[in-house]
């Protein structure tokens, strides 16, 4: 992110535009809409304003002379809208002076950018592409139009009316937020988006014991709960709803060491984060440690998320996490992810069933050699079954000694998917018998391996065959 948004408070001062032509007077359309005092250097001296607010136009100063020795003292910002070589000058100027400048599609001249913006009063969205796409952010703009309701920004202001009223009577900063969640999510948000302002005035006024509202009883302290959310493979666009709503409701969340930094942006931006999980062949704080982080959470009143990449009962420990809060009498609930095996699948097209040719899935895990060994290879064997190993990098070796032994056909195919639906995924695909040098090939995991036919059927087996076809052909035309 190189553009911070940042929202300027228009009635601290006026704004000093320079330009001319319609691309002046769209910004003129823009600051006028949000109440600027605008002073104007019309620098092809036309001055025309019909077709603008006409309130808003007794807000604008016309100026002439030069922009260039203009008196800045208490201008707040400087824009600049068709005013060619004097846009330059005017923002090195304003630079030099420690303003804020924009030159109008000139991002080298600019030390801020206009977002697409969405307007619905006091609720603001503003849709930045660090200046390189502005047709891109009008697009995302009018997705979000499509879905914020109308009066939502009544409903901001409805709060901002009974904030500091209702304050008084929640002290702890958990309860408030409970209480307006309840307020935004229930009826009384509601009829304030139904345009019904009078009745919800009064349903908030006939709160007579606010923390009751926000669901505590007024001689308990609030109940705390846990939800263990499956983060998925990597890609935060596979987070589900549910997942979303979890993280932005969380006081603190305690995640694993592969859940993406795409993915730990979801989080609720005053939410605690405490990384509580470890990599293979590195030490963690341990399971027990992390069963009383989460018990002590939430008998604390907090909200806590345990994160876990992919899905938090396919390897994830997610089990012995329920039994100790379940020990503990806390509240807990469960959000499956994607886990990482179907994110493979799914990126590189391998279809882990295959009718007439795969008809059972086996996950395992191997960590280690240690691991590989104790797993019955003689019960996977058929050829009819696919076989999905979790964290089987190190152990690849022991691996294709277990399947071969057991008697897993040595042609069998194989693919390594590391990193899978995360930008920098790979996949080196082969043969049983070769799979170590394909571990070999990808630089870092995680990664899933999937034996079994069905890899024959995969985008990167397919795109593998015609590369060997080509370079047959270029042998034989040499």
């Amino acid at each position: 992110m190189r553009f911070l948004p940042v929202f300027l408070d228009l009635q601290t001062g006026p704004i000093l535009l320079v330009g001319a032509g319609e691309l002046v007077r769209a910004k003129l359309r823009l600051l006028l809409a949000a109440g600027a005092r605008i002073r104007w250097y019309a620098t092809d001296g036309n001055r025309d304003t019909s077709g603008l607010d006409a309130e808003g136009v007794a807000r604008i100063v016309h100026e002439s002379g030069d922009p260039l020795v203009a008196d800045l003292s208490g201008v707040i910002a400087v824009l600049c809208a068709g005013a060619g070589e004097l846009g330059h000058a005017m923002a090195a100027r304003t630079k030099a002076a420690g303003f804020p400048v924009n030159v109008m599609d000139e991002l080298a001249h600019s030390t801020f950018i206009f977002p697409a913006i969405v307007d619905r009063g006091d609720v603001v969205v503003a849709i930045g592409t660090g200046g390189s796409a502005p047709v891109l952010a009008r697009r995302v703009r009018e997705k979000i139009e499509s879905v914020l309701p109308a009066r939502i920004g009544d409903l901001a202001g409805f709060i901002g009316r009974w904030r500091k009223p209702i304050s008084g009577g929640l002290p702890e900063m958990a309860l408030r937020r409970r209480f307006w969640e309840r307020v935004v999510d229930g009826p009384i948000g509601a009829l304030v988006l139904a345009g019904r302002g009078e009745e919800a005035e009064q349903a908030i006024k006939d709160i007579t014991d606010p923390v009751a509202f926000a669901g505590v009883p007024s001689s308990r302290a609030p109940e705390g709960h846990v939800s263990l959310v499956g983060a998925g493979p990597g890609d935060p666009d596979l987070l589900t709803i549910k997942a979303l709503r979890a993280l932005q409701d969380a006081d603190v969340v305690f995640y694993d060491e592969l859940v993406s930094p795409e993915i730990l942006d979801r989080i609720r931006r005053d939410a605690s984060r405490v990384p509580v999980g470890r990599r293979v062949g590195k030490p963690g704080i341990g399971q027990d440690a992390v069963n009383a982080l989460l018990v002590e959470a939430a008998k604390a009143g907090q909200r806590a998320v345990r994160l876990k990449g992919g899905d938090c009962f396919v390897f994830g420990r997610g089990g012995e996490e329920i039994s100790a809060l379940r020990e503990a009498g806390v509240a807990y609930s469960v959000i499956p992810g994607i886990t990482a095996g179907l994110g493979a699948a799914a990126q590189f097209e391998v279809p882990l069933t295959y009718r007439h040719e795969a008809l059972r899935i086996t996950f395992l895990t191997a960590h280690k050699a240690g691991d590989a060994a104790a797993v019955d290879w003689g019960t996977l064997t058929d050829d009819k079954m696919t076989v999905v190993v979790y964290m089987g990098m190190t152990a690849a070796s022991a691996i294709r000694a277990g399947l071969l032994a057991a008697g897993r056909s040595p042609r069998t195919p194989v693919g390594v998917f590391a990193r899978v639906t995360r930008p920098d995924a790979r996949a080196a695909v082969g043969v049983l018998e070769d799979l170590p040098a394909l571990v070999a090939r990808i630089e870092s995991g995680p990664a899933i391996l999937i034996i079994g036919d069905v890899v024959a059927h995969s985008a990167p087996w397919r795109a593998s065959q015609i590369n060997h076809l080509a370079s047959e052909l270029l042998v034989a035309a040499e």
